[in-house]
């Protein structure tokens, strides 16, 4: 089927066909249909707010609500698919790969007439949230207007985004959720000295982190595209600890039997503005989508374990002398007058013996 962009990996386990898009094949695509008018870290709602009406003839587009300060909410809508799939980014306003992606996305199936997307239109209905804390990315901050963080928010529900979303789930009740956020440049694959661009979770549902059969599923997606990735990016791929966390997003919609696949997008070499990782992002998600479509069993999920652990090993800046003590550096965001702005922040304390940074100076004795 699709010989020409797929490549076909058959798992021995239930002998479960896993079929997996060609690096080729992502690539061309994100090289035509990538937005271009959304570039670095700082997303605000004004950017992304024009080009909605692109997608009108595409999407059901409609408002969902308003944030805190009253801006607002969008929900697009698209596909007539008995699978439904939720997908929401930016809950942490400055965490904003996976918009940026999810605009590529929708240029894809605006423009694009390709078999796997009819194919995903005609399996699946899929609702996107591409920003639900546009406060928080108007000033580039990781909670919402009344400083809460929607991720740990699930329980109490005291922020409107977390109603909004909530309320979208049970009524929506998909049977798959994307949750896309950003992960910090500190984090690398363990076993190697690479850092983890993209890591994947499912989301444990309890503390005892048991393999329950909708954690068994999401694991099973998972897996799909990290085939994919690794064929990209080798070895660039990590598995977020699923430590269990009672008030966060994630861990209570599987719990409620939602499968939520948790993707974190993190940094590539020299890729401060995220834009490589936003590329990888794409192709993880679109991955994801098809290998849902295409599939009535979800039930393959052994080689998720195999995915490295993601590890705290990096700082952004190291400075290495012989005879003094090493001192490691890290980059700090904040928008000043209306503008990104990024200056190195020195931290005290640390230890850097089995740390590596992901650019190092090292200075060296003069009497050597």
């Amino acid at each position: 089927m699709f010989t020409d962009v797929y490549s076909v990996i058959f798992a021995e386990i239930n002998i479960i066909t896993v079929t997996i898009l060609t690096a080729t094949f992502v690539k061309t695509l994100f090289d035509q249909q990538k937005e271009n008018a959304l570039f670095g870290k700082w997303v605000p709602f004004k950017n992304i707010q024009p080009l909605f009406q692109k997608h009108e003839n595409s999407f059901q587009i409609s408002q969902l609500g308003v944030s805190e300060l009253q801006k607002p909410i969008m929900q697009l809508k698209i596909g007539t698919g008995k699978k439904r799939i939720l997908l929401w980014s930016q809950m942490h306003g400055n965490e904003s790969t996976g918009t940026k992606a999810l605009f590529d996305l929708f240029n894809c199936f605006s423009n694009c007439s390709e078999k796997e997307f009819q194919t995903i239109l005609k399996e699946c209905t899929l609702l996107f949230i591409p920003m639900l804390n546009p406060d928080g990315a108007e000033v580039y901050t990781r909670v919402n207007a009344n400083n809460i963080d929607l991720n740990r928010d699930a329980v109490d529900r005291v922020a409107v985004e977390s109603n909004l979303l909530r309320t979208v789930l049970e009524e929506f009740n998909p049977q798959f959720c994307f949750n896309l956020h950003d992960q910090r440049t500190i984090f690398g694959v363990e076993g190697t000295k690479n850092p983890a661009t993209i890591s994947f979770l499912a989301p444990s549902e309890e503390i005892s982190r048991a393999i329950t059969p909708g954690r068994i599923q999401t694991m099973n997606v998972i897996v799909a595209m990290n085939q994919l990735l690794q064929q990209i990016i080798p070895n660039c791929i990590g598995r977020y600890t699923d430590e269990f966390y009672p008030t966060a997003t994630g861990d209570n919609f599987q719990k409620l039997g939602y499968n939520t696949i948790l993707i974190e997008s993190g940094h590539f070499p020299e890729d401060y503005y995220r834009e490589f990782s936003r590329e990888y992002t794409f192709y993880a998600i679109l991955q994801g989508l098809f290998h849902i479509a295409i599939n009535t069993e979800f039930e393959s999920y052994e080689t998720y374990f195999e995915i490295p652990n993601n590890e705290k090993m990096f700082f952004d800046v190291i400075h290495r002398n012989p005879t003094k003590k090493d001192v490691a550096y890290q980059y700090v965001d904040k928008i000043i007058e209306n503008q990104m702005v990024s200056h190195l922040e020195k931290l005290e304390g640390e230890d850097l013996k089995n740390k590596a940074g992901h650019n190092e100076i090292v200075f060296f004795n003069k009497n050597n």
